[in-house]
């Protein structure tokens, strides 16, 4: 039986996708999930021993666990930290949505919870005509919106949940990550973002330079993302 996936975006890039996406792994592994991740679309590399890697794929794949092989872990893997479509387009690479479709769903065979994370904003242009938002539809899957609290949020993610439903996919809730430390009035955004989203966070991670809590700040979104498993997450 498949397991239950999860496509995750932001209003923006840098807002603490790749953050969350580990958080949620790692945290799904102190409960005894078989989680995996996948970072379908990466621009901007490492180099390890001659290969040229990903250091968000790197890190989701630490926090979970898993054993996926690279080119399924991060299938497209681009050189230059620019759009995707512009860097695909430099390296004469065609990104390919079917490609990822499969792959993902047969990651998903093998785990309880796959938590996909996609590449910048909703919108992010994979190619001439497809974007991100398309293969969130191609995948069927519902998506958690990550909210980078800083100056523009309430605009950014009213838009962003909007665009989601737009485009046909399933608003699966929000996670809220306070990427600026000086960002002001936190508890007031906050209840205007539960109102303008319709709920509360799923979680929420705190500005803080170390990781080794996030997974502890997002446990309670656990239940939400694999209901089956409920009664069984402590």
């Amino acid at each position: 039986m498949s397991g239950a996936i999860w496509f995750i975006t932001g209003t923006d890039t840098g807002v603490g996708k790749t953050r969350v996406t580990a958080g949620l792994l790692a945290a799904a592994r102190e409960a005894g999930l078989n989680g995996a991740g996948m970072k379908p679309v990466a621009a901007g590399v490492q180099w390890r021993e001659g290969q040229a890697v990903s250091a968000d794929a790197l890190e989701i794949a630490a926090a979970s666990g898993q054993s996926t092989p690279y080119d399924d872990l991060n299938p497209f893997c681009l050189i230059e930290p620019i759009s995707p479509h512009i860097a695909a387009d430099r390296a004469n690479i065609r990104i390919d949505i079917d490609e990822i479709v499969e792959i993902a769903h047969r990651l998903a065979q093998a785990h309880e919870l796959l938590l996909i994370e996609g590449a910048g904003g909703w919108y992010t242009p994979l190619g001439p005509e497809g974007s991100m938002a398309d293969l969130a539809r191609e995948l069927a899957a519902p998506v958690v919106l990550v909210v980078g609290l800083r100056l523009g949020c309430l605009n950014h993610a009213r838009l962003t949940r909007e665009a989601i439903e737009q485009s046909g996919c399933r608003f699966g809730g929000w996670i809220a990550s306070h990427v600026d430390p000086y960002f002001d009035a936190v508890e007031e955004n906050l209840a205007t973002l539960e109102n303008l989203l319709g709920a509360p966070p799923l979680g929420a991670l705190p500005f803080e330079r170390e990781r080794t809590r996030d997974a502890l700040h997002l446990r309670d979104a656990l239940p939400h993302l694999h209901p089956a498993r409920a009664g069984q997450i402590t």
